[in-house]
């Protein structure tokens, strides 16, 4: 019988999940387990990263900010991946923050251990920049998401990302918070949620989303959910 992880085991993330036994070892003992509470920024825009954060739990959203005050989310990161491409990828900053959506924990590695293992060329600098192809992939069809597609679909699309990087069927998120990653107004999003709750495809309760219809979710997203999906499966380690 497999032996069941513990809630906090740094294994609860993909990318370390994946990692052999001598890259894990090599890296455990510099893994520091970190709270994420929601609203909480890792990183400004233009930052120097000191830390690569994986999260096992919660989500994290990669925010552009505009100079009028406007926002949009660019993707969302999960236990699936990881948060601070910017320390490998050579730029050393990013013009996007990373904010917390959905409030987890995370083990975080320092930037110069990181970077010893790239420099080392093991399995987590393969994982790493696989991982940061399918970020892209993400970034870009959010992209064309947010141009073409109705606020219905953006909505059931955003849900659906949301949702898969969560333990249940519930979402602690306000139509404002919303409203703001998907660089939308407030009442766009009211007026769409209000149709779906209509519909028994989602409940709402003190600033708590609940989906109650999956499949008629799915069926009102557009392809860019699938589309997404279908990428992080075919570069991804998937471990449940």
């Amino acid at each position: 019988m497999m032996r069941k992880l513990h809630p906090e085991h740094p294994r609860h993330n993909n990318i370390l999940a994946a990692l052999n036994k001598a890259d894990y070892e090599r890296i455990l003992p510099d893994l520091e387990l970190v709270e994420m509470p929601k609203g909480w920024k890792i990183s400004e825009a233009g930052d120097h990263v000191k830390f690569v954060h994986f999260p096992i739990s919660g989500i994290v959203s990669l925010i552009y900010d505009l100079e009028n005050g406007a926002s949009s989310e660019t993707a969302m990161v999960g236990n699936e991946g990881m948060v601070g491409i910017s320390i490998y990828m050579g730029g050393e900053s990013m013009p996007s923050s990373t904010e917390v959506h959905c409030s987890g924990k995370a083990y975080r590695l320092s930037r110069s251990i990181l970077k010893r293992e790239f420099a080392l060329g093991g399995q987590l600098q393969r994982l790493a920049l696989l991982y940061t192809q399918a970020l892209m992939a993400q970034t870009s069809q959010i992209a064309v998401c947010n141009r073409h597609h109705s606020v219905d679909q953006k909505l059931c699309r955003w849900l659906l990302m949301t949702l898969e990087r969560l333990p249940d069927n519930q979402v602690a998120v306000t139509h404002s918070m919303i409203a703001r990653l998907l660089g939308l107004r407030r009442e766009s999003i009211t007026d769409v949620a209000g149709k779906l709750l209509k519909d028994e495809v989602l409940e709402f309760a003190r600033g708590r989303i609940t989906v109650t219809n999956l499949n008629m979710l799915e069926r009102r997203a557009c392809e860019c959910y699938g589309a997404v999906t279908k990428e992080y499966s075919r570069l991804l380690p998937t471990i449940k």
